[in-house]
């Protein structure tokens, strides 16, 4: 059972494409074969005509003083919390891994989900939700082991959410902050646009 030496975690064969999830192979395979056949199209096309939506996750991950771990980008302006995009057929969780060890070099433990949030349509960029876990504390022996992934990754710093405001989109400062109340709460939050809802 598990994922073996995967670093992306356990995989399984849906379709024609491997899918990467972080639950039990056996459970996972099992809960695919009593799901059955797949739907047909009752008027054929229409799935292709059906919206997506990206998906990207990231895990808010602190230093022993509580500052939150922040990456500068390569490609961007501005900081943003260790994650990336979810790829096709693959689960939020699993891409939190994947993306944090890609871009840090060290596993971190991906802990309980602390905010999904939804950010709407802006310039060429389509609207996506937004996945933030608990990183948990990082000691000084796993900081020190950090090797940033370089082609996308220039720098690292342990910030105050306040500290860090001038350096991040207003959306994102929001989501970090929501991410930050909940883990301090106790409590799994919705948002939209970083403005908690519900």
């Amino acid at each position: 059972m598990g994922g073996g030496d995967d670093p992306r975690g356990t995989r399984l064969i849906m379709t024609d494409d491997p899918a990467s999830h972080c639950g039990d192979d056996a459970v996972f395979a099992s809960d695919l074969r009593d799901e059955g056949e797949p739907e047909v199209e009752f008027n054929p096309g229409v799935a292709a005509r059906f919206p997506r939506k990206n998906a990207a996750a990231g895990v808010l991950a602190r230093d022993e003083h509580g500052r939150i771990l922040f990456v500068c980008p390569t490609y961007k302006p501005f900081l943003e919390i260790p994650g990336g995009l979810v790829e096709d057929d693959e689960s939020p969780l699993a891409a939190c891994r994947r993306e944090v060890r890609e871009e840090l070099g060290i596993d971190v433990p991906v802990g309980r989900l602390l905010v999904v949030d939804w950010l709407p349509t802006h310039g060429v960029w389509r609207d996506s939700l937004q996945f933030i876990f608990d990183g948990g504390v990082l000691s000084r022996e796993q900081i020190g082991a950090i090797r940033l992934e370089a082609d996308e990754v220039s720098r690292f710093e342990f910030l105050d959410i306040e500290a860090a405001r001038p350096q991040l989109r207003p959306s994102k400062a929001r989501r970090i902050s929501l991410a930050h109340q909940a883990f301090l709460d106790g409590e799994t939050v919705y948002g939209e646009f970083g403005r908690r809802l519900g």
